[in-house]
């Protein structure tokens, strides 16, 4: 079996693949991360309360955008699983033509996420937009090429900055409001936090679509913990919450092939 987790700057997300099939998932707070004992201890747990032997797991592949947290994750992989974990990171085959000026500053999650679109659907031009701690839309050819993308604050970061750069302006919960015209603060909030996401989304990815594509038809897959709330706005052809944690699959059988992971 196949541990793969996705490291965020809010959430760590895993999940375990026996073969093509994805067993279960899990989400852990980012903070505080903990040291290597306590993370493995936590994923060997979290894993028997799914009905997954801890001893099963074979291999492990993670994405990170938490420079710091690979020590612990690494030294759990190694002390609690016996294996040397592999990490997506510069240098290995992601099948993909990165096409930034400095590939290097893609976050691995971005690329995780493109990996799996190009292997879901291959020979399409897409738009992959990632509603997590950041909203991240990443443009892919259908030639595999990764042109770039754009970045702005997630439903959630957004909340918090409100509540914490205002005097009066409360924390509210992350919901879809059941009209856009608030009636209270908190329904004034969420309905701002809702309705402007919707509008950059669907704004953002007309203009990637007219400068990538040339208003040609474009597949966009929607990934990350937000993107089931903008379900019923259309915006997205296919929301695949689990994205990152196959494009992780995909990339530790592309390196395994090649002989980059260490049996």
């Amino acid at each position: 079996m196949l541990l793969c987790l996705d490291v965020g700057n809010t959430q760590i997300h895993g999940g375990v693949f026996d073969g093509d099939v994805l067993r279960c998932q899990f989400r852990k707070s980012t903070q505080p991360l903990g040291t290597t004992d306590e993370l493995g201890v936590f994923f060997t747990a979290v894993l028997r309360e799914n009905g997954v032997d801890p001893r099963a797991v074979k291999r492990i592949a993670l994405c990170s955008v938490v420079p710091a947290a690979l020590y612990s994750l690494r030294g759990a992989a190694e002390k609690y699983f016996g294996v040397e974990a592999f990490v997506l990171q510069a240098g290995v085959k992601t099948g993909l033509k990165v096409r930034y000026r400095n590939p290097q500053e893609v976050g691995s999650d971005r690329i995780a996420g493109a990996i799996a679109a190009v292997q879901r659907h291959p020979g399409r031009d897409f738009i992959v937009v990632d509603c997590g701690t950041a909203t991240t839309f990443d443009v892919v050819t259908a030639e595999a090429d990764y042109l770039g993308g754009v970045i702005l604050s997630g439903v959630g970061v957004s909340a918090e900055a409100l509540a914490s750069h205002t005097a009066k302006l409360p924390r509210v919960e992350i919901a879809r409001p059941e009209a856009a015209l608030g009636r209270t603060t908190t329904e004034s909030i969420q309905s701002g936090l809702y309705h402007g996401h919707v509008g950059a989304i669907r704004h953002v990815v007309a203009k990637l679509r007219q400068e990538a594509f040339a208003d040609r038809p474009v597949l966009v897959i929607a990934t990350g913990g937000f993107a089931r709330m903008f379900e019923e706005e259309k915006l997205f052809d296919e929301i695949v919450p689990e994205l990152v944690l196959w494009g992780l699959r995909h990339a530790d059988a592309m390196n395994r092939e090649t002989g980059t992971v260490r049996k």
